[in-house]
């Protein structure tokens, strides 16, 4: 909802202007919406009026609950006060709300103390907030006593409102116009080689240009020379499976520099849809393809995915494939039961090109990057990141998808290897939907197989403590990640927006992606349709957070082989589908051609000496089979290669 973390938001504006539609429009992903209605009914026979109140009523989603002040203007602070933090309150207007301030019927008041204990709920709700207000203080001073005072009264409003609130901004003829930003105050200056500017352009239509407070051009971003990224590794099966792990399969990477590139990533963010018409009609396209089954079953969802981000309704198999590795361990009780150190050593086990994750990456062709994150405070008693680092993480993982887009990656795949990423996932879950952190948590298995109670109970405890301290926090983005979600969870989120915003689609593979998800709704809601889910893993937060974002799990293999290796073990399956629906022609009773084998078309052959094969040798117990033409000149072989067709050989 809110701009840069900010979490009330004041949106003024003049008749017409479009600020309700504006206002709307910044709560319209929000799970939890409370329209407070301050606009009293007036005369029964003003039908204008009553025109306009229904106009506003029919705009209101059936899933909106409705609250009205009318009777009584002091309740809209109650409202306030009362809001529980994964709500998100729209009031729309004070114009209305001063106007029965101001009823003789609520006199005698004290207007100025009922403004100033509205201004102080705002500052204490617990809940995101939207205040909608005319401004009136553009026009001529009224000639009347009545209108004079309305004009005062609300003016004194507004400045108290926005005094109290964290962002104002003005619509002006549908063009939203920021005047308070919190960005201004505590965003540190841009480096000079910097080009996105912190103010953003303005957009064109009101809902859709309401959110777009990005940038310019966000894909055009150029980095600061200074900062360098992770060495992308290209590794090689090796010849045997048995073979020393002493060669060169790969360069060291290097570990996550935390500076500022002059990105600026904010809630509200227009990034590009995938195409809406090629996903469906590439799956009405399986049903006339030449297959002697059913089809696809629901593999299909793979082509109608892969049409849509690829903008065609006859997508090809994902060629070129990274993986990004999120190195980052959670300290206190959210990593109880996990060996110190064993997250460092798959992290360098993968830079060598050892381990499950390097091999399976190499066998799929697809090249790693492995990224060093901040680590995390302990979340029960401390936020997890600092503000800035969440700043320079979202920046980096951003920078990070966008190095794979101009090196020409297709798709991503999106893993984690950190000590406590499946309780801080947890914690996400808890803060975004609402979730119970002991129905999400996994259990914890001991290097020996074991499950291990004492340490879930541990983990827990410390999800439960971290909220306890968070719940008068703000549930902003970029809030939860500071104090739950940490570097991994921060930097994923960040690939998610640069690779939506590079139209990238990302193979999501465990917690860590999935919590980068449910964060990335209040960024740009945009991110989770560029999302794939192959597997879900057995894992509960996985479960919840894919059914929250709408990813359908593709297969239920239940893998546990670590974040990004079960997503490559899928990955074949996927691209041989792909490739099947592109190559495969559509069915002869359809007007396809007929697609056989071409000798079927020759002339049968004269020579007197030629036999049918079935009716000779009746008591062969070889296996007939048709002899494949040679590919170069020289006798054909008969001996059956029996090396596998990967770089893998038989020890």
């Amino acid at each position: 909802m809110s701009v840069d973390g900010w979490n009330t938001v004041l949106v003024l504006g003049g008749i017409r202007s479009g600020k309700s539609e504006f206002a709307e429009s910044l709560v319209t992903d929000a799970p939890v919406v409370r329209y407070v209605a301050t606009a009293p009914e007036g005369d029964p026979e003003d039908t204008e009026w009553a025109t306009r109140l229904a106009a506003h009523r029919a705009r209101r989603p059936g899933s909106w609950t409705t609250e009205e002040t009318t009777e009584d203007p002091r309740r809209l602070a109650d409202v306030l006060e009362s809001a529980e933090p994964n709500e998100m309150v729209l009031v729309d207007d004070l114009g209305g709300w001063v106007t029965v301030l101001l009823d003789p019927d609520h006199q005698p008041a004290d207007d100025v103390a009922t403004i100033a204990e509205l201004a102080e709920a705002i500052r204490g709700c617990a809940a995101r907030v939207v205040l909608v207000s005319p401004e009136v203080g553009l026009s001529l001073v009224p000639t009347t006593p009545l209108g004079r005072a309305f004009t005062d009264a609300l003016g004194a409003a507004n400045r108290a409102v926005a005094d109290a609130c964290d962002a104002v901004v003005l619509v002006v003829a549908g063009q939203p116009v920021w005047l308070k930003s919190v960005a201004t105050a505590t965003e540190p200056a841009a480096p000079a080689t910097a080009t996105a500017p912190a103010v953003p352009a303005t957009a064109t239509a009101p809902t859709a240009a309401a959110t777009a407070q990005v940038v310019a051009s966000l894909a055009d971003i150029e980095p600061t020379p200074e900062v360098q990224l992770p060495d992308v590794l290209t590794h090689t099966p090796p010849a045997a499976p048995a073979q020393e792990p002493g060669n060169a399969w790969a360069a060291p990477t290097m570990a996550l520099p935390m500076v500022s590139t002059g990105l600026v990533i904010q809630p509200g963010m227009e990034l590009p849809m995938p195409d809406e018409y090629a996903g469906p009609q590439a799956v009405d396209r399986l049903a006339t393809l030449d297959v002697p089954g059913a089809g696809l079953g629901v593999l299909d969802r793979v082509v109608g995915f892969a049409a849509a981000t690829q903008g065609t309704s006859i997508p090809a198999a994902w060629g070129s494939v990274r993986v990004l590795l999120l190195h980052g361990d959670h300290a206190g009780g959210a990593s109880a039961g996990t060996v110190a150190g064993e997250s460092a050593r798959r992290a360098a086990q993968a830079r060598a090109g050892r381990g499950v994750l390097a091999r399976l990456a190499a066998e799929s062709g697809a090249s790693l990057q492995v990224v060093d994150t901040p680590a995390a405070a302990p979340i029960e008693d401390q936020p997890a990141l600092a503000p800035e680092q969440v700043e320079s993480a979202l920046r980096y993982g951003w920078r990070l998808a966008e190095q794979a887009a101009d090196a020409g990656v297709q798709l991503l795949v999106l893993g984690a290897c950190g000590a406590g990423t499946e309780a801080a996932a947890a914690a996400v879950l808890a803060a975004t939907a609402g979730a119970e952190p002991p129905a999400v948590l996994g259990r914890v298995i001991t290097e020996s197989g074991e499950i291990d109670d004492a340490a879930w109970m541990v983990r827990c405890a410390a999800v439960r403590d971290a909220l306890h301290r968070t719940r008068r926090s703000s549930r902003g983005a970029k809030d939860i990640l500071a104090e739950l979600g940490g570097g991994d969870v921060a930097v994923a989120t960040g690939v998610l927006l640069g690779a939506t915003a590079r139209r990238v689609p990302v193979l999501l593979d465990g917690p860590v992606g999935l919590a980068a998800g449910m964060v990335s709704r209040d960024l740009a809601g945009q991110a989770r349709h560029w999302c794939l889910l192959a597997d879900h893993g057995g894992h509960p937060a996985v479960r919840l957070a894919a059914d929250v974002l709408g990813l359908t799990p593709l297969l239920d293999l239940r893998l546990d082989l670590g974040e990004g290796a079960n997503a490559l073990v899928a990955l074949p399956l996927l691209r041989s589908v792909l490739a099947l629906s592109a190559a495969l022609p559509v069915h002869p009773s359809l007007g396809g051609t007929d697609d056989t084998d071409p000798a079927a078309d020759e002339p049968e052959s004269t020579d007197p000496s030629y036999a049918d094969p079935d009716l000779t040798e009746p008591d062969s117990t070889e296996p007939d089979f048709v002899e494949p033409e040679p590919a170069g000149p020289g006798p054909a072989s008969t001996e059956v290669d029996e090396q596998p067709a990967s770089g893998w050989r038989a020890g």
